[in-house]
């Protein structure tokens, strides 16, 4: 016979108690999901940040990402994938990272996270393109026109570049991380251009002339050397004085004034001119012939000439001779005339018989 008294009775209404507990909370649970499941997406708020200056994605661009998939407001939250939405938005050019999630009245919350351009490049084949600061290009936009530094004759226009391209590239970035610094240089400098040997040139704004910069390597120090001639040139002499500023070598700068250089070149051409042409007029050692004979370049000639045409030239010398035999006789007729005339003892004879001396 079963005693009751042996019975845990409080045991056993703690078990049942859990039981309870636990199948409550699988079908408080098995019903949230349900009705989770049934709510819809009712709106989608979106925020674009990094776009200081330039804004190249505005919302409608960021929906029509969104919605390239079919439409996500009205459909249920639990068939919108969210992973696959910010690998979609990532995947464009200008989107440098993207966030989606749910909030607790079901509007879908996009946080987009821009990339800002730092330079425009003009390359060799005719094209641009933007460049980020950490060196990616961006594509053109048709709505917006970025106010950046402009560098042209960037050596290549391939889709990957190559080591030496991708330095250049990386020195476009940070000389226009420095120009975009400061409002002053910003406005001074109207482009950069890239020289054959991937050296950067200034043409200012103000100032008819030319900034050697060299490479894109002690930046700071360069442009405060720059800054203080500036300083002093304005005060003297005025920018469009000089036509050339070297910055490239270390606590100095290099100016040359408008003209001094194409003389220096073309003195420099003329003395190599004058060598040239004293190289080229040297004497000739040249036999010493008789007069009336040919220098001695025609015998070079005539010996490669048949034996009957060697003739003619020796009977030339002997035709002089006789032409100047002749230019005396010429002279005669003129020597007779001169001899007449001191013949005629007129005056005397007539002041002898004169009629009036001798009265």
């Amino acid at each position: 016979m079963i005693s009751f008294k042996n019975i845990p009775w409080k045991k056993r209404i703690i078990q049942t108690l859990w039981l309870v507990f636990g199948i409550g909370a699988v079908v408080l649970f098995g019903a949230a999901i349900t009705k989770k499941s049934q709510k819809l997406c009712t709106a989608i708020q979106i925020e674009i940040v990094g776009a200081e200056q330039h804004m190249f994605l505005d919302e409608q661009d960021i929906l029509a990402l969104i919605n390239t998939n079919g439409k996500v407001i009205g459909n249920p939250t639990t068939k919108t994938n969210l992973r696959n939405l910010e690998n979609l938005l990532e995947a464009n050019s200008w989107v440098d990272h993207a966030e989606l999630y749910f909030d607790n009245n079901q509007a879908l919350q996009v946080h987009i996270q821009e990339r800002q351009p730092v330079a425009r490049v003009f390359h060799i084949g005719g094209g641009s393109f933007y460049v980020d600061s950490m060196g990616l290009r961006l594509p053109l936009s048709e709505k917006i026109s970025a106010k950046v530094p402009v560098f042209t004759n960037f050596p290549s226009d391939k889709p990957v570049l190559a080591h030496p391209d991708s330095l250049v590239l990386q020195g476009v970035v940070d000389l226009s991380k420095q120009i975009l610094a400061d409002s002053f240089w910003m406005a001074q400098i109207q482009q950069v251009n890239i020289d054959p040997q991937s050296q950067f040139e200034l043409i200012p704004m103000i100032g008819n002339h030319i900034i050697l910069l060299g490479g894109a390597d002690h930046l700071e120090g360069k442009f405060k050397r720059l800054n203080a001639f500036y300083e002093q040139a304005l005060v003297q002499q005025g920018l469009n004085t000089y036509e050339k500023l070297d910055i490239r070598f270390s606590n100095q700068v290099v100016a040359v004034k408008r003209g001094t250089e194409k003389a220096f070149i073309d003195s420099a051409l003329a003395k190599q001119r004058l060598l040239d042409l004293s190289v080229k007029t040297l004497p000739i050692p040249v036999e010493e012939e008789p007069l009336g004979t040919k220098p001695a370049a025609i015998p070079v000639k005539t010996a490669t000439l048949p034996s009957k045409l060697v003739t003619p030239p020796a009977t030339k010398p002997v035709a002089k001779p006789a032409v100047a035999t002749a230019k005396p006789k010429a002279v005669l007729p003129s020597n007779k005339n001169k001899t007449k005339k001191p013949s005629k003892p007129v005056k005397n004879n007539k002041s002898n018989n004169n009629p009036l001396t001798t009265k």
